[in-house]
């Protein structure tokens, strides 16, 4: 990609194409109601904004256009999500304010450079933006692109998402890049003693070690799951003589279909965890 200079904010003008991987949940808010969000963002910045298709539990947001613009919409979904996260907490106990958190879906081949050598990149990033950067060490699922992860302030992520397209002109892909394209959520997964359960909608939990691991500690994990996917989520008590307990996840087809993810991607954890081959056994 040859930089075009033109009368830019920092004297250069370029344009540049960024994807973000997001839940369906962050999804649904940039969209907004009848689409209304997105279309004042597109407006307000100038850059164009695409949204995967597809019922999938993630899905990719493509920002295309002239620096400046990249960086308004980048404004502007960043201070989206923190008005979220306010509104969240007005109806929760916490005190302390999570940060924002936006995962960008780069190359591998450019994550060297935004790590840079000995990691002196990426410190210098954390460091002159206050944002906290992680680039994740594996690739996404059949594609040569990994996740880089900002979170902060909304200010602390501008400055941050400035710096890496900075770098990303500066060292463009090698070779050809295999686009990561998230998958529908698959049928969720139980394991258990050597066997798989599949219950579309609801589960029979045969261990109760698991059941333990969904909840998590005071409910922090199941509550977690409940506020990303904004599906309600019901967990029987066990029948007697019985250790099996019930969940019952009621909510639109993509609030369900993205809980069950977080459902199993936990109990994969959790396996992986035990490190036991029988419990990883799937159907």
């Amino acid at each position: 990609m040859e930089p075009t200079k033109g009368p830019s904010e920092g004297g250069l003008n370029v344009t540049l194409t960024i994807r973000l991987l997001m839940h369906g949940k962050e999804v649904g808010s940039i969209i907004g109601k009848k689409g209304e969000t997105v279309k004042k963002m597109r407006e307000e910045s100038g850059a164009r904004i695409n949204i995967s298709e597809g019922n999938c539990p993630e899905r990719i947001v493509t920002i295309t256009g002239p620096t400046d613009t990249i960086f308004k919409a980048f404004a502007m979904i960043a201070y989206k999500f923190e008005e979220d996260i306010i509104n969240s907490m007005s109806n929760s106990p916490a005190t302390s304010k999570p940060p924002v958190t936006l995962r960008l879906v780069v190359p591998a081949s450019q994550c060297g450079s935004l790590i840079g050598k000995g990691g002196s990149k990426i410190k210098e990033m954390r460091e002159s933006t206050g944002a906290q950067v992680q680039v994740a060490g594996d690739m996404l699922p059949n594609s040569t692109e990994r996740a880089v992860t900002i979170s902060g302030t909304p200010d602390a992520i501008i400055q941050c998402v400035k710096q890496i397209c900075v770098v990303m002109l500066e060292s463009p892909p090698k070779g050809a890049t295999i686009p990561y394209r998230p998958k529908p959520a698959s049928t969720p997964v139980i394991f258990s003693g050597g066997q798989a359960y599949t219950i579309q909608g609801q589960y029979a939990i045969p261990h109760p070690d698991l059941i333990g691991c969904i909840i998590g500690r005071q409910g922090t994990k199941i509550n977690e799951i409940r506020q990303m996917s904004g599906a309600q989520i019901k967990i029987a008590n066990a029948m007697e003589g019985s250790s099996e307990r019930q969940i019952t996840i009621t909510g639109t087809p993509a609030n369900i279909s993205l809980a069950q993810y977080l459902i199993n991607a936990r109990f994969r954890d959790v396996a992986a965890m035990w490190n036991d081959p029988s419990s990883m056994t799937t159907s």
